[in-house]
């Protein structure tokens, strides 16, 4: 048992002193299974995950001398922290060196995108720093207006990080917590923020879009100009608005392009972003309306219910391209207000996609119209790339 278990369990022994009747000693809690936790740690840290449930290989890597030495000066490092919450974020922190040394130590044989394990280890490790600093040290991500846990004042921090520290290190089944508790910290910090949409409408090609992806395997795409209409997000800033002026505008354009006839599909791409901290997925309210105001059937619509950024809008798409066997030989259409597709088509998109993504998912091909941009997806990144960074 790990150092920072012990000390939060002499903690709750503390803080449950009280006078009456001496009980005797509960027996060791038993780990339970945690499906959200589960899902979102499948999600987020596969290859992690995958070490959790393979005992030979958690064996093999914790017998390495340079694993022991890292995993106990993680250990001494979080234990040095006592009851300070804040410090203990901190100490579960990845050092770069920790993070070298880790990832050189992992078996081959997990599992892995194709530039391998130590690479894949990297990011899921560099990942739980992000979650930690965003959610945990109250760290500014790249779009504050819709991303991160918001402005919390000290007393409310510290309660969210002491619940996470306490859920963290109460036993779940199939987890990482006998090894280090950085994962279950940054999903309970996750969790406790209601930032669990990485799992929502999963699988992509089950609920919703099941119909569509099932029409999609006996569609002639050859009968078509383009494989599909692509309508990208642009959510409202008023709490209680499931769709923003804007939406609505962009959905009137996409219901008058799909009645020429030109697509098979309409792709609704946006997540659940607009305002902040919202309850509602753009995607699926564009999907109800396209039905509900003018008639599209269901089978014809396909939800992206994640992306949060014009640039995951069009990568994301270009995904479920690929999972519905389009041709990516052959264009989209991009429909949206003039405004957002001139950026869409223009040379700082590109730069933008290079730096927020590491790659374009596509090249903007020719102008229709104000409103409208053909779109081709490249096939070597419209998948799930392992240069991906974690959003937060």
């Amino acid at each position: 048992m790990s150092a920072l278990r012990l000390m939060v369990r002499a903690a709750l022994a503390a803080a449950c002193v009280f006078s009456g009747p001496v009980l005797t000693q509960a027996a060791e809690p038993v780990a339970v299974e945690d499906a959200a936790f589960a899902a979102l740690s499948q999600r987020l840290f596969p290859l992690f995950t995958a070490l959790a449930q393979d005992p030979a290989a958690m064996s093999a890597l914790m017998t390495d001398p340079g694993t022991r030495d890292i995993m106990s000066a993680r250990a001494t490092r979080q234990a040095t922290c006592r009851q300070d919450t804040g410090c203990v974020a901190q100490a579960l922190l990845w050092q770069e060196a920790e993070i070298a040394t880790l990832a050189a130590a992992l078996p081959a044989t997990l599992p892995a995108f194709d530039d391998g394990v130590a690479a894949q280890a990297t990011r899921e490790l560099q990942g739980v720093n992000v979650i930690l600093g965003t959610y945990g040290l109250g760290q500014v991500p790249a779009y504050p207006a819709i991303d991160g846990a918001g402005v919390l004042d000290p007393a409310e921090r510290r309660a969210w990080l002491q619940a996470a520290l306490w859920l963290s290190g109460t036993p779940r089944g199939g987890s990482l917590q006998g090894m280090d508790l950085s994962f279950d910290f940054a999903l309970a910090l996750l969790d406790g923020s209601t930032r669990t949409d990485a799992v929502a409408h999963l699988p992509i090609e089950g609920g919703m879009n099941e119909a569509a992806f099932t029409r999609a395997r006996r569609t002639d795409w050859g009968k078509y100009r383009y494989t599909a209409l692509i309508v990208t997000g642009i959510g409202p800033e008023l709490a209680d608005m499931p769709l923003s002026p804007g939406g609505k505008y962009h959905l009137r354009l996409a219901a008058q392009q799909f009645a020429a006839g030109d697509a098979p599909f309409i792709i609704v791409s946006g997540g659940r972003a607009h305002p902040f901290n919202t309850r509602f997925t753009e995607a699926v309210e564009m999907r109800t309306a396209l039905i509900e105001r003018y008639g599209i059937p269901a089978d014809r619509i396909v939800i992206d219910p994640h992306a949060r950024h014009t640039t995951t809008n069009l990568r994301n798409a270009a995904r479920l391209l690929v999972a519905m066997g389009a041709p990516l030989e052959r264009d989209t259409l991009v429909v949206c207000n003039p405004v957002q597709s001139a950026a869409i088509g223009s040379p700082a998109f590109v730069e933008r996609n290079q730096r927020e993504l590491g790659y374009a998912p596509g090249v903007a091909g020719a102008r229709i119209s104000p409103t409208l941009l053909a779109w081709r997806p490249d096939a070597a990144s419209a998948r799930i790339d392992p240069r991906d960074p974690l959003d937060p």
